[in-house]
């Protein structure tokens, strides 16, 4: 069922670009700075995140400012998909009762959207890499499926909330607590040598962490992603993707009447 979902979406490719580019542009259309929002939003949390954790950081970390960086970015691309796909099937009545179409397309769209944004913001990482003159291994190969391991991972999440929010509007509040305390309880800001050994087990949990960890490693210190840890984020993704869509596959026909 997941492998005849994620084919039948490949179908749609040009629809779900269209509505995820026009989502992008809309989102910066009435700025003045436009899409340079995409490159000053990262470096002002880099900024303040930086002075205030690089005092308080007993152990030093190697490229603390990237190191930091590259969890901003990622953390924000989870966050941004998951809030705006809440949204996405519920303020969107008219539309889901007027046109038919794999309204599933509409969370798909926004986590693209969310996609683009980061990879924009992935740029002020680059030139961060170039000032600080890290070089590139040949394990920055692993990146691409990293990022398409934490696309699908976001994309069940969203699949799920979008879901749930057209039946339970308290969802969104809900979701907005637990995005604050996964920011502190996922390592964005800090490395694992803070931690308890005893605390390092249920760490190992988090898909999250592991991606971002693993994401770090291959970009800034040239390591190969750990085995155990690749083939967590792997399964947990999909497994994540399935439980997502089977939510979304049960409860899409009563959207309308929700609505």
């Amino acid at each position: 069922m997941l492998i005849q979902f994620l084919r039948e979406r490949y179908n749609y490719r040009h629809l779900i670009w269209i509505l995820a580019w026009v989502d992008f542009k809309q989102r910066y259309k009435n700025s003045v700075l436009g899409y340079l929002w995409s490159l000053l939003e990262p470096l002002l949390m880099l900024g303040i995140l930086y002075i205030v954790f690089s005092n308080l950081m007993k152990n030093p970390v190697e490229h603390y400012p990237l190191f930091l960086l590259m969890g901003i970015i990622m953390w924000s691309f989870f966050s941004r998909a998951t809030t705006s796909s809440l949204a996405s099937i519920r303020f969107k009545p008219s539309l889901i009762k007027k046109v038919y179409f794999p309204r599933d397309i509409l969370v798909i769209s926004n986590c693209t959207t969310a996609l683009l944004m980061s990879l924009f913001e992935s740029v002020v990482f680059i030139m961060f890499m170039a000032i600080f003159r890290i070089p590139l291994s040949l394990n920055i190969a692993y990146l691409p499926c990293i990022i398409f391991l934490f696309y699908i991972l976001t994309l069940g999440v969203s699949l799920a909330l979008a879901t749930l929010n057209v039946y339970y509007q308290d969802i969104q509040y809900i979701w907005a607590l637990v995005l604050q305390l996964g920011f502190f309880a996922t390592p964005v800001m800090y490395p694992l040598s803070v931690f308890p050994t005893s605390f390092l087990k249920i760490l190992s949990y988090n898909p999250l962490a592991q991606i971002i960890f693993i994401a770090r490693d291959v970009t800034l210190y040239s390591k190969v992603p750990n085995a155990a840890s690749l083939a967590f984020v792997i399964v947990i993704a999909f497994v994540i993707l399935a439980i997502g869509y089977a939510i979304f596959a049960r409860l899409e026909p009563r959207f309308a009447e929700e609505l």
